[in-house]
């Protein structure tokens, strides 16, 4: 599983958070958070990738600005 965070323009009310939201259930994500600017998505990487949920957003009418990955402490990390 892996936790990434995508930055969204465009999104000004709470009409805009669930439409993220209903584009995040039509891929069959469970464990997402989605605000106004913004949506956390964990997911299977082996199942689904960034750029489909980046496409299911911007299908919405949003631009995705940036894709960030997300690690909390304890995350094992490999350099």
């Amino acid at each position: 599983m892996i936790t990434v965070l995508f930055t969204i323009e465009g999104m000004t009310c709470h009409h805009c958070v669930m439409a993220v939201t209903n584009a995040l259930k039509s891929l069959g994500i469970d464990n997402y958070s989605v605000e106004i600017g913004s949506a956390s998505v964990t997911f299977d990487e082996e199942e689904l990738d960034v750029a489909t949920i980046k496409a299911a957003i911007e299908e919405e009418g949003y631009k995705v600005t940036s894709i960030e990955q997300e690690f909390d402490e304890t995350d094992e990390i490999n350099f």
